[in-house]
């Protein structure tokens, strides 16, 4: 046997070991990845513009479900959640995809880089914790929480010259454990006051909120954290 032969079974045991040890850091690095996404981050895409000007059709962001699940939530938070029931139109059918395409995507979004899910989910601002009592509106055309008035002017997106906070009238007080939440393009957001017929009554369980969104990662001229807006809030007195 000559040396060269005798070398060729370490040879194929190299590569072996090569591909073993590549194959051990994609799993590690998928299964850290899936952690993350469950529990720490997640990334989303903008889906309409109930949200504009804060956030814009097909903005990916970043939200954060660790930290709300110590400090809760709050007045000003824009959060992802997902549908209540009946908040979404049902999703129209697709032609079916290859197996290859479907697996892709799955391993994709098991991993957090794919948003496939994001079309299950809604975004908006929470303007009513609970206990809140949320009224619509004073002379003012302001939102009130437990009477105090709210000035949202600063991140509402309305047409020129209208300085209502909502054309739709309602007085609610948020029940425990739910929100009550206003896309901040007023006019064209089907939010909670568009669902107040509903079981849930327009609230949204605290259970439903993935978290909250923090950064807006793309398009890159648009990268930035996302305003909570807490100057609007810091005057409102506790629920009665």
């Amino acid at each position: 046997m000559t040396a060269e032969a005798a070398e060729q079974p370490h040879r194929r045991r190299g590569v072996l070991v090569f591909l073993r040890d590549v194959l051990i850091i994609i799993l590690i690095a998928a299964l850290v990845s899936f952690v993350v996404k469950t529990f720490i981050v997640r990334s989303f895409y903008i889906p309409s513009g109930s949200m504009e000007r804060t956030l814009l059709v097909n903005d990916r962001i970043l939200v954060d479900e660790l930290t709300p699940r110590w400090t809760g939530y709050d007045h000003g938070d824009v959060v992802v959640f997902q549908d209540p029931g009946g908040w979404l139109p049902p999703a129209p059918q697709t032609p079916a995809r290859p197996m290859l395409i479907e697996a892709i995507d799955w391993v994709l979004t098991f991993v957090g880089i794919s948003t496939s899910d994001a079309q299950d989910h809604l975004v908006k601002r929470i303007i009513g914790m609970p206990g809140d009592h949320v009224v619509c509106c004073n002379a003012l055309s302001q939102i009130t929480l437990n009477g105090s008035p709210i000035d949202e002017l600063s991140y509402l997106n309305l047409p020129e010259g209208d300085t209502a906070a909502s054309n739709t009238d309602f007085d609610v007080t948020v029940p425990e454990n739910s929100i009550w939440v206003m896309g901040d393009n007023r006019d064209r957001s089907q939010d909670s006051r568009a669902h107040q017929e509903l079981p849930g009554g327009g609230f949204v369980p605290l259970e439903n909120v993935v978290g909250r969104a923090f950064l807006t990662t793309w398009p890159l001229d648009r990268l930035g954290l996302i305003d909570t807006h807490d100057e609007v809030y810091r005057a409102v007195p506790e629920p009665k």
